[in-house]
């Protein structure tokens, strides 16, 4: 790419001064360090305020309306050290700022500020715009986050970023609950999560029954599907219907089992799970539709009916299937060693 005169850029990329910045330093120091802006027609330009903002022409103490040029070693140890401290500044502020605005974010999340919002229920379109509105109610959470989400997280599972930010909730004092499906015990990924987690005092368990992706904020702030799709989600403020959806929550927590994150996965889960495979199996739907239906790999998914198929010695899966459906009762327990 050719020069530009915009500060800050230089032909080789981000730098401290324009290319326009640099010829016209170059020019005063070429003619003895004093530069006339008057005579030298560059008299209020953006070069020249640029190189008099930062300390590298200065007014001739005799003479106001000549500049001299200023030896840039005598300034780089200085701007270094006030850009230093200012960036310092700057990231302290960014991380107080969830803190600063804590009280701000809960006013608003109780009373509302937006009265386009269209009452106690207000729904969004796209994930961009879900997901910036989940963010700023999760930091502006003061008690509790509880979820309940099918297949696994909103986010894509799950950055170190996330986790981060997930722990930082938690260190607040907020409390965390999760439900998750089974096959969530299957993801190294989602097992690092839950293991962070858990550590930091969350909860986490897994329901094998279908539930609906379900998210309620310090109990004043529900968030569903919108009429089940994932690019549309209603935020919901009605207490009835909070109750009723917490309700619900609490309802599936009972019956979940408890999911710390580590590898070993509960003889029941492996035998729901397995029962749930056979059943999809025994009403001839496809492999693939199988592991989708139930947040499986395809890997995973064959390695469970390879179990299946050496625990009922069948040699082939029509074999396995007129087994099962003799015995449909009687599923291994297996031990839930994990390969994903």
């Amino acid at each position: 790419m050719g020069g530009t005169d915009e500060p800050g850029v230089t032909e080789g990329g981000l730098g401290v001064l324009s290319a326009g910045a640099r010829t016209l330093y170059l020019s005063a120091v070429r003619s003895g360090g004093r530069l006339v802006p008057a005579e030298s027609g560059c008299d209020g330009t953006s070069q020249l305020r640029e190189l008099v903002e930062i300390g590298l022409l200065v007014p001739d103490m005799d003479d106001p309306g000549v500049l001299v040029a200023v030896d840039p070693r005598q300034l780089t140890a200085g701007l270094s050290a006030a850009w230093q401290r200012k960036a310092l500044e700057l990231l302290s502020r960014s991380m107080a700022l969830p803190s600063d605005f804590q009280q701000l974010s809960q006013a608003y999340s109780e009373v509302g500020a937006d009265p386009r919002e269209g009452g106690p229920v207000e729904h969004l379109v796209g994930k961009t715009e879900i997901n910036q509105r989940l963010s700023a109610l999760f930091e502006g959470s003061t008690k509790e986050i509880l979820s309940a989400q099918p297949g696994g997280g909103a986010r894509s599972f799950p950055t170190e970023a996330a986790i981060a930010l997930d722990v930082g909730i938690l260190r607040r004092g907020v409390s965390r609950r999760t439900i998750y499906q089974p096959s969530t015990r299957y993801s190294a990924p989602t097992r690092h999560y839950v293991t962070a987690m858990t550590a930091e005092g969350g909860q986490v368990r897994t329901l094998d029954e279908p539930f609906t992706r379900l998210m309620i904020i310090d109990r004043t702030v529900a968030v569903i599907p919108g009429s089940g799709d994932t690019e549309r989600a209603a935020f919901i403020r009605d207490e009835a219907v909070i109750g009723y959806l917490l309700s619900l929550f609490e309802g599936c927590w009972e019956r979940a089992i408890p999911f710390l994150g580590n590898g070993d996965v509960p003889p029941e889960v492996v035998t729901r799970l397995r029962r749930n495979i056979v059943r999809m199996m025994l009403q001839g739907v496809g492999h693939r539709v199988i592991a989708r239906n139930l947040g499986l790999s395809e890997r995973t998914l064959a390695r469970h009916i390879a179990e299946l198929r050496e625990e009922y010695d069948a040699e082939t899966l029509f074999q396995l299937g007129w087994k099962l459906s003799e015995s449909f009762h009687r599923l291994p327990d297996g031990d839930g060693d994990l390969d994903d």
